[in-house]
């Protein structure tokens, strides 16, 4: 099955679908952007007395549902659908739930936006970020987006990490000591940052990561406009510190833990387990990603750069794109595990060289589907990134295909 099999319904047209249906199963992509979108929704439909079901699949099919409607988050297939192309699936989500006479909380569509790549206020989310500013639940302030304060100091006796151990594990840059809680230690040493630093002692937090995101032969053209999303965040009164930092949390578990992203997607406030497991899941995720990268073989090719690690299958699609944001001067990154027979991939949506004008969306589910049908192996995905899982072939052929079809 191909990407795009649906006609996009309007957000209030699929607000009128929903309104009518006696039943709705949603099914996200497992990204964070869909999770934030699917958790709108379930509350928007919760706030209206409507049943649901909720889960995350790394390939949605909305299946059939008896005397009900299936609702696909973050790919364009079946009836009725929130692709994320064009914008992201949360800012949409955010518009239907309106649209279904909700209030929706903008914060968590916020953090759908930064998980989609996009900064708040851009891509269709203006109206979101109206609603936090005009409620007070957000402010920009200079620092750096993670999803605690690094309030506590070692020692101290909380499940919450440090701000190092945060920073260390935060995927929305990479730095010479992302994945290394003791080197970003070091690195914070000579700051001298309080608990709670003033506004100078952010503005040099930020000004550190800034300049090690871009530092080193490995680093890439693209590293400087990816690690802004990091930069300037958004506090808020949210169960994170940051926008951003929530953003980063939800991305890594719709992969990481799906359940209890789908959990904490749902809660309006989430209580202070359910904060604990999906702060602790972001960090395991985070550092493993981080780790994998770090001890990569990487090789360039044309019209993408591959990345052999020895990873998780939950953990490959998080390294595919920070090669692709931080390593990357083409448009297509690949993570490789070869010993699992896998492979992610994470596009730009370019062209196929780097320094070639954009030639439209590559489409890297559909190659990932075709280079997989090649070798008798499965791939899914969406236009942006994809994936392929090979049992009784051969992953290494399956990426030549994949490279082939890019």
């Amino acid at each position: 099955m191909t990407e795009a099999t649906s006609a996009t319904l309007t957000p209030d047209a699929l607000a009128g679908v929903l309104a009518d249906a006696p039943f709705v199963r949603l099914v996200a992509t497992d990204d964070g952007d869909a999770l934030a979108a699917a958790g709108l929704l379930a509350r928007a439909l919760r706030a209206t007395d409507t049943p649901f079901q909720a889960r995350v699949d790394p390939d949605p099919v909305p299946d059939d549902v008896d005397d009900g409607v299936a609702v696909a988050v973050g790919v364009d297939r079946g009836p009725h659908a929130i692709p994320g192309t064009g914008r992201p699936a949360s800012t949409a989500a955010f518009a239907v739930a309106r649209a279904l006479g909700v209030e929706p909380d903008p914060v968590v569509a916020l953090a759908g936006v930064v998980a989609a790549g996009s900064i708040p206020g851009a891509d269709g989310s203006g109206d979101a970020l109206d609603a936090a500013e005009r409620a007070g639940r957000v402010e920009r302030r200079p620092g750096v987006a993670l999803p605690v304060s690094g309030g506590n100091v070692d020692g101290e006796e909380t499940d919450a990490p440090s701000r190092a151990e945060a920073l260390a594990a935060s995927t929305l840059a990479v730095t010479r000591y992302s994945g290394d809680p003791e080197a970003a230690r070091d690195a914070l040493a000579p700051l001298g940052l309080p608990v709670d630093p003033d506004t100078d002692g952010r503005r040099r937090f930020a000004s550190l990561v800034a300049v090690d995101a871009v530092d080193g032969d490995d680093a890439s053209e693209r590293a400087a406009s990816a690690v802004e999303r990091a930069l300037r965040p958004y506090a808020t009164d949210g169960p994170f510190e940051t926008v951003g930092g929530y953003a980063d949390v939800l991305d890594a578990l719709a992969r990481e833990a799906p359940g209890t992203g789908i959990a904490l997607a749902l809660a309006s406030d989430p209580d202070a387990s359910l904060r604990a497991a999906a702060l602790d899941a972001w960090r395991r995720h985070g550092l493993a990603a981080h780790r994998a990268l770090d001890a990569a073989t990487v090789g360039r090719y044309d019209g993408c750069v591959v990345a052999r690690v020895d990873a998780s299958p939950a953990v490959l699609p998080t390294v595919a794109r920070l090669v692709r944001d931080f390593r990357s001067p083409e448009p297509v990154a690949v993570a490789l595990d070869e010993g699992a027979g896998r492979l992610a991939a994470s596009s730009t949506g370019g062209g196929r060289a780097a320094d070639d004008a954009a030639t439209g969306p590559i489409g890297l589910g559909d190659a990932c589907r075709t280079a997989a049908g090649e070798v008798g192996g499965d791939g899914w995905g969406t236009p942006a990134r994809g994936g392929i899982s090979t049992e009784d072939s051969d992953i290494t052929a399956a990426l030549a295909a994949l490279r082939e079809a890019i």
